[in-house]
């Protein structure tokens, strides 16, 4: 019988080490492919991801199968890093506080993910009914009624005027990694210019609604 247990917990140990080594070897090639992907693109060969992960080909399909299972994830990962910054935005002391740090890590981010604006519009493509950024919509109505209510926000903007402004802003990060450091002249401007004040020239026209956005975002053209 000790002989049996030993052969069975050696078992169990060789398999638990397996899927630690399939675990880290999963995060490697996505750390890999967010690297990959900023520098080359998301059409980047997946050989490079390969060699750059350390791992064999055959273990790259082995956890993606193809390209567009990766694009997938890498799309699903980044909602959840932003989800993952929404305690430290809505527990800002006012929501002037939460619209700045919003605006603030929402563009930050897209700035140093060059390649995000491609991999929205690929998984629009590929996945038009795989829409889990929806659920932001709330959060950001939520915080623009807050501001307002408290005088902070002017009253002709909307949730998705502020997300519309830190992909704007988002976008410097075309030019390369050393404009990082200057953005936030923008982000300053930015943020002045939704302040509430007298005077203010009234925006023209109406904001899309956060579906229509999401649509066009994701390259899908304007909702019907």
């Amino acid at each position: 019988m000790g002989e049996g247990i030993r052969r069975y917990n050696s078992r169990m140990s060789s398999s638990t080490s397996t899927r630690r080594d399939a675990r880290r070897n999963h995060e490697r090639l996505l750390v890999e492919a967010r690297r990959l992907f900023a520098e080359r693109g998301i059409d980047a060969p997946l050989d490079e991801l390969a060699n750059r992960a350390g791992v064999g080909a055959g273990t790259v399909y082995r956890h993606f199968p193809n390209r567009e299972a990766l694009l997938l994830e890498l799309y699903d990962s980044a909602l959840v890093m932003f989800r993952d910054m929404q305690p430290e935005i809505v527990e800002a002391d006012t929501a002037w506080q939460a619209i700045e740090r919003y605006i603030e890590r929402l563009a930050g981010w897209i700035a140093e993910t060059p390649y995000l604006a491609a991999l929205l519009h690929r998984v629009g493509e590929i996945y038009p009914d795989h829409q889990p950024a929806l659920a932001m919509e709330p959060l950001l109505n939520e915080l623009v009624e807050r501001a307002k209510a408290e005088g902070s926000l002017r009253a002709d903007v909307t949730g998705v005027d502020l997300s519309v402004l830190a992909n704007m802003l988002g976008s410097v990060g075309q030019f390369g990694g050393g404009y990082l450091p200057h953005w936030h002249r923008q982000l300053t401007i930015v943020l002045d210019g939704l302040r509430a004040r007298p005077e203010l020239t009234p925006l023209p026209g109406e904001a899309p609604s956060f579906a229509e956005f999401h649509e066009l975002q994701h390259g899908r053209g304007a909702a019907e």
